[in-house]
């Protein structure tokens, strides 16, 4: 293990962090708060880049497997570390160490669950910087990194591999790892933009459409209001969220490749986005059926298909207080968190590639069972998939599930009720959000060790739990 790599590395994103910082302070200016926070925040966080990168800056060696993994999954505690200061400093916020942690984890990895309370009365510069948070880790600062690096004759493709959904590692936009890093970031560059311009034009202010496509396009769920989109009360505002939700939950290759073919075949022909599309078309299915006997209106209707779209991206916003909906209609778009979006976006969950992958190895077995000499091959987009990558995906689902359960066993264990638990693991893991029982609305009633335990939830979830399970095994350390 290269570590005067690693710290150089490290030293890196520390110091790209530290400029982001100076957006909030700007913005304290302009709004006339105190910049004193922000202000230190940056020294530190600028200062602890300068100690980590110069004294290493002349390692010129390529990064390798393991230490690829091991600086991803740094990243994302060292950021969530980091990202905690300024909630520290804040003394409107007053929040203990713990607290500020989660804040800043759950910003980072794009899950949206919050331990603040008074959204409405926090000042303008502290709301920005928790959208802004969840800009960054949504589509991987690595990714940011990447352009970076070959300047510095810092060797990426490891970096890109640890970070990218498993299934779509090969799907590159380009040959050279800092082209594929440039292209994903102007993709998600133009839909911000795009999405802050009719927030805009539907009414909201340039400060909450700045912010809310902040959190919208990284599939993060963070507002500037308590009752988040629901603040609004204007159907306008939910369909662009719903739309860019959608678009956002697609992979970010898709939308590059849409720009340069210039054609919808791009989404057309892919077989993740049709499926992603159908189960949103079943989870309406299911909600028309269940609606057919006058349970719900028509407003809850409409609510309920933003809540399907938010939940199935894992994006976490909300419109109406969900948690007083029928138990089916709860139980559904909480089960549809786990499905999540699909490979190569900002969302959460198994990823929909994998489901589909899963889905198609089932109903191989099942022909096996009824033929048991056929040659059935699976194939995704028109090629083979490999034994070994479903041998992966299957045993992914399985270790997802595993965990799922122990972390919610053990939350159970220090004192929360059944559904407290269960929920808040999958808002977790998930990168949701939103949860039930003590958990809805706000985690800060939560004790420490569950919101530690939690915290650590969103960064597995976000390194899609084999980067992290990786490193706590011996043989990543001893060979």
């Amino acid at each position: 293990m290269n570590y005067y790599q690693i710290l150089k590395i490290t030293g890196i994103i520390l110091l790209i962090f530290s400029a982001f910082l100076l957006i909030p302070a700007g913005v304290s200016i302009y709004y006339g708060e105190n910049i004193n926070n922000f202000l230190i925040s940056f020294l530190i966080v600028f200062f602890s880049g300068v100690i980590t990168y110069f004294p290493n800056k002349k390692e010129r060696s390529q990064i390798k497997i393991r230490e690829g993994f091991f600086i991803v999954a740094l990243f994302w505690f060292v950021l969530s570390i980091f990202g905690s200061i300024p909630f520290m400093l804040d003394k409107q916020l007053n929040l203990s160490l713990i607290d500020a942690i989660f804040e800043s984890t759950s910003g980072w990895t794009t899950t949206g669950a919050t331990v603040i309370s008074n959204l409405d009365n926090l000042s303008e510069p502290i709301l920005l910087y928790r959208q802004l948070l969840q800009w960054l880790g949504g589509i991987g600062i690595v990714v940011l990194v990447l352009a970076i690096l070959p300047i510095l004759g810092v060797g990426g493709m490891y970096l890109y591999k640890a970070e990218t959904s498993s299934p779509v590692k090969d799907n590159k936009l380009s040959p050279r790892i800092t082209e594929t890093a440039k292209n994903l970031w102007s993709v998600y560059l133009l839909l911000t933009i795009a999405c802050a311009v009719f927030y805009k034009l539907a009414g909201m202010t340039y400060f909450d459409a700045i912010g809310h496509s902040f959190s919208t396009v990284s599939i993060g769920g963070f507002s500037t209001h308590n009752e988040s989109i629901g603040f609004y009360s204007n159907d306008l505002i939910k369909i662009i969220c719903i739309f860019f939700m959608f678009l956002s939950a697609l992979n970010f290759v898709l939308h590059f490749l849409f720009y340069k073919n210039r054609s919808f075949e791009t989404y057309l022909s892919n077989s993740e986005a049709k499926t992603f599309v159908s189960i949103i078309t079943g989870l309406f299915i299911l909600i028309l059926i269940f609606s057919i006997g006058g349970r719900l209106s028509l407003v809850e209707n409409i609510d309920i298909i933003f809540h399907v779209f938010s939940f199935v991206t894992t994006s976490g916003f909300t419109v109406s207080d969900y948690s007083l909906w029928p138990t089916f209609l709860i139980t559904l778009i909480f089960i549809s968190s786990f499905i999540g979006a699909c490979a190569g976006s900002a969302g959460g969950g198994i990823k929909v590639i994998r489901l589909t992958i899963a889905l198609k190895s089932i109903k191989k077995q099942l022909l096996k069972v009824i033929h048991p000499k056929a040659q059935i091959t699976i194939k995704v987009n028109d090629k083979k998939v490999d034994d070994i990558t479903i041998e992966t995906i299957l045993s992914f689902i399985i270790l997802y599930i595993v965990l799922y359960f122990i972390s919610s066993l053990l939350i159970m264990m220090s004192g929360h009720d059944l559904i407290t638990s269960f929920s808040s693991t999958a808002a977790c893991i998930n990168n949701l959000g939103p949860a039930l029982g003590d958990a809805y609305g706000n985690y800060s009633s939560l004790n420490d060790f569950s919101k530690s335990l939690l915290a650590l939830m969103m960064i597995i979830g976000r390194l899609e739990i084999y980067t992290f399970i990786i490193l706590i095994t011996k043989y990543f350390w001893k060979y």
